[in-house]
């Protein structure tokens, strides 16, 4: 199983030194999210810091984008890192798209399959000189010149790993994708049940086997520091965010908890200025352990390998800070003992 590192907890201006001191530390990848930041420029200061480890985004969101402007920095990103770079994608949900990002939402699976059908077009125009064509129902891409055309690099396309939470998104990551990265709030149950099948399928309709896609770890994997129970309280509101929200209610309702998704949402579409401390407020020992895999980063390794080890490919932690890279290397060297002693 390959180890990443969340790349979040750095300031930007150390995006560079934190990604050599993972690559040092044993991780195989360091994984840049879009949350309150753009999550290309950590990987642009991290390419020339670095020379081994992966550098990923987790997710990008694509549908903010057009695709020819994120082949343009997918490209670049390839070429600046020797090609190293993969490419993570999500759809968001629908308000995000339509009123943070001012950009259209529908049909967001096929949408999706288009987007990348779209950017391999693309990319097939720079890097073998085939002229793009791409004609569909969501995407246009019919004119590039020589002024416009980047030079080829070399390195081959960026892997496209697809974010998905339900079983649509999850065929289409089989069908069509190099990689398939579950949502954090996902559960064993539900990676087993629902997400495991779907991808399954998705990969038999396109004729493809299981080893040409790499599967993330789901889940929320957190490795506590010095002050554990207010770190607890944070996953609490991680859970109840995403918990109020109806696109993953069918993750609580795998469970029987239909009811905790109703309260949550209702909460969380009230005025008050606590309403989110509240929500966290709702989120039992039950549930909190069910979502996470929380621990010492000896806990949190062997935990995940018992959960999903036979299922996932890659698993992405955060350390505390203040964690040396030799007590890093000593985990990540048990994880792996125990993959291969299986």
């Amino acid at each position: 199983m390959k180890v990443g590192v969340h790349a979040g907890a750095a300031p930007l201006a150390a995006a560079g030194r934190f990604a050599a001191w993972a690559e040092e530390a044993g991780f195989d990848a360091v994984t840049s999210a879009e949350v309150d930041h753009d999550p290309f420029l950590p990987l642009a200061l991290a390419a020339p810091a670095t020379s081994r480890i992966r550098l990923t985004t987790g997710i990008a969101v694509a549908f903010a984008r057009t695709p020819m402007t994120l082949a343009y920095v997918a490209h670049d990103l390839q070429s600046l890192s020797g090609g190293r770079f993969v490419l993570g994608l999500g759809t968001q949900t629908k308000p995000h798209i339509t009123r943070r990002f001012g950009m259209p939402w529908s049909h967001p699976a096929a949408r999706m399959r288009e987007y990348v059908t779209a950017l391999r077009a693309i990319w097939d125009d720079w890097n073998n000189g085939r002229e793009v064509r791409h004609e569909g129902e969501y995407y246009r891409h019919t004119l590039m010149t020589a002024t416009f055309r980047p030079p080829p690099h070399g390195h081959g396309d960026p892997p496209i790993h697809l974010a998905a939470v339900g079983p649509l998104m999850t065929r289409l990551a089989g069908e069509v994708a190099d990689g398939l990265i579950p949502h954090g709030f996902s559960t064993e149950r539900y990676f087993r049940e629902v997400t495991v099948p779907a991808l399954e399928e998705g990969l038999e309709r396109a004729g493809r086997d299981r080893a040409e896609v790499t599967v993330h770890c789901p889940g929320f994997v957190h490795v506590f520091g010095a002050e554990e129970d207010r770190e607890r309280q944070m996953l609490r509101g991680r859970i109840a965010f995403y918990g109020s929200t109806p696109a993953y209610k069918g993750v609580l309702a795998l469970h029987g908890w239909e009811e905790l998704h109703e309260r949550l949402h209702a909460l969380s579409v009230r005025p008050e200025a606590d309403r989110w401390e509240r929500m966290a407020d709702l989120v039992d020992d039950e549930v909190l352990d069910t979502f996470c895999v929380s621990g010492s980063l000896a806990e949190v390794t062997a935990e995940v390998s018992r959960r999903f080890g036979e299922l996932v490919d890659q698993v992405h932690l955060q350390p505390p800070p203040g964690m040396s890279a030799a007590e890093i290397r000593k985990a990540l060297t048990e994880l792996q003992d125990r993959d291969e002693g299986g």
